[in-house]
């Protein structure tokens, strides 16, 4: 019988270069960012989040877009470049979110309120993925791993993350507790194997995947940004946007090897544009 939840929720869209998601491995971080491409040649991808329903507190993996991000719905690049603080970030990441879309006003349709969370995990901190934290602030507990704090306070990277989105939010920094993944790092949330937050740097130091298991020993795979398609770890493709390019293509191995075992009943991106909001039960 299943006991995991598992919705996937599309908070919103982003807008970047195709190199950003599919670069490979000789990419470069001008490629990436789009900024002397063809506007034509950007790609729409969906912004996901998962809320986590699990015997031991009700979950949620990543905020997407805050609604000052597109206010009556649509494509709104001031109020953009003032949700994101940077003229240059909104360059490479553009995005918008409909009505109705951004988490809080999902969960309120789905019954639940920001409150009645237990756990938001925050796989990393760029835009796309922590922006609407401030929207679930008042939840139990947000966690977000030592090592990403630590990266995305660096003064190298000021312009691809903007402390604001998570200035005066009670976040709880982790340290690994594991040894799980690629890097040997890991956090056992409930201290049963069942949700384990897995190190696979390389897109970003303290990025994570969520590996969700069952008593059974099947599956789930969240990996986050480690990849961002099916057709990354089927392909070995690797992003444009990369803090360490060989811990990335390591971190990618691991995935690709997590999603062919058949114990995994599915292994999601954060952007696929394959795939569309559904339920798994594990």
């Amino acid at each position: 019988m299943s006991n995991i939840k598992i919705h996937v929720i599309h908070t919103g869209e982003v807008c970047v270069a195709p190199d950003l998601p599919f670069g490979g491995d000789h990419s470069n971080a001008v490629k990436a960012s789009g900024i002397f491409g063809k506007k034509e040649d950007r790609l729409w991808l969906p912004v996901s989040v998962y809320l986590i329903e699990h015997p031991k507190g009700l979950i949620l993996v990543d905020t997407g877009w805050h609604r000052d991000m597109s206010p009556d719905g649509v494509f709104d690049k001031k109020a953009q470049i003032k949700s994101l603080g940077s003229p240059l970030l909104y360059e490479v990441n553009q995005g918008r979110i409909g009505k109705g879309a951004a988490i809080n006003e999902q969960l309120e349709t789905m019954g639940v309120k920001s409150s009645d969370i237990d756990y938001v995990l925050l796989t990393h901190l760029d835009c796309d993925h922590a922006n609407g934290l401030k929207l679930v602030a008042d939840a139990k507990n947000i966690l977000v791993s030592k090592d990403e704090v630590k990266f995305a306070t660096k003064l190298t990277n000021r312009v691809r993350y903007n402390k604001e989105w998570w200035d005066g939010v009670p976040l709880t920094e982790f340290e690994w507790n594991g040894t799980d993944g690629p890097a040997g790092r890991s956090y056992d949330l409930f201290g049963d194997g069942s949700v384990r937050l897995v190190n696979i740097p390389g897109h970003a130091d303290g990025l994570f995947a969520v590996q969700l298991f069952n008593s059974e020993g099947e599956f789930v795979l969240l990996f986050s940004d480690g990849g961002y398609a099916r057709k990354s770890w089927e392909e070995m493709i690797t992003s444009g946007i990369a803090a360490d390019k060989e811990a990335q293509k390591n971190s990618l191995a691991w995935i690709r090897e997590q999603s062919l075992d058949l114990n995994c009943v599915e292994s999601l991106a954060n952007h696929d544009p394959d795939v569309i909001p559904h339920e798994i039960l594990l």
